[in-house]
This record gives C-alpha cells, sequence and structure tokens, in this order.
C-alpha cells in the first residue's frame, strides 16, 4: 500500500500532469490576440498600469468590428458574382452601413472608388403622359 501511496503525490487521486497551457484568447473564446494586445497597450505607454481585463474587452471589440466589416463586404462580393473581396467590396459595404459609415467618415479606403450616384439634377426630367408631347411642337409657328 506504501508503493501506491508514494506514486500518487499527496495521495489524492492521480498523479498530476502538468497542466497545458491556455492562451487568453481560448479562455476568453476570442480569435484575437489577448495577449499582443496586451503588450501593445503595455508598450504604447498609454498608462502606467493596464488591467488584466481591458486588453480582453479591446481584443472583444475589434473581432466585432472586423467581423461587421467582412460581413458587409462579403455580402457586396456576393452581389457582384465575386468570391473574393476586394478594397471595393469593403467600400460598398461600410458606406452602406450607417453606423460604420460615421466611424469611419475621415478614412480613406486605397481603391475603393466611390459609392455610385447621380444627382437627382442631372437626371433627364420626366415628359407628361396625359396630353400629346408639347415640346416637339414649340418649333413650329
Amino acid at each position: 500500500m506504501e508503493s501506491a501511496a508514494a506514486s500518487t503525490k499527496g495521495g489524492r487521486g492521480k498523479p498530476r500532469q502538468a497542466a497545458k497551457a491556455v492562451s487568453r484568447s481560448q479562455k476568453a473564446g476570442l480569435q484575437f490576440p489577448v495577449g499582443r494586445i496586451a503588450r501593445f497597450l503595455k508598450k504604447g505607454r498609454y498608462s502606467q498600469r493596464v488591467g488584466s481585463g481591458s486588453p480582453v474587452y479591446l481584443s472583444a471589440v475589434l473581432e466585432y468590428l472586423a467581423a461587421e466589416v467582412l460581413e458587409l463586404a462579403g455580402n457586396a462580393a456576393r452581389d457582384n458574382k465575386k468570391t473574393r473581396i476586394v478594397p471595393r467590396h469593403i467600400q460598398l459595404g461600410v458606406r452602406n452601413d450607417e453606423e460604420l459609415s460615421k466611424l469611419l467618415g475621415s478614412v480613406t479606403i486605397a481603391n475603393g472608388g466611390v459609392l455610385p450616384n447621380i444627382h437627382q439634377v442631372l437626371l433627364p426630367k420626366k415628359t407628361g403622359k396625359g396630353k400629346g408631347e408639347l415640346g416637339s411642337v414649340s418649333q413650329e409657328f
């Protein structure tokens, strides 16, 4: 019995194995790197100290914004019958969304182009339907 107790380090259940490292991104359920953002916050000297929750929160916010932009750009690409997202699709997605357009109002997206827009004044005037066209006979007296 002593040999069994000696192998179980403290006599409680199975011997403990080295726990596998779990990243903070995995703990928070995020794709964006929490550790890297924590390092950037510290190196950037935005404050003397950085709390443990702030890089997690910032990572979550950045991941949400990236997912939102990617979804809108993917929809724009699909509307144009393309499978690859190019800067034009990002521009169309962002500018057609009210909140993202306000957030990125002063941002220029390289190779993004502009939204297709023709001012109302420049469009041809509608002709009257009820009576015959008076404009065509105005030259004859």
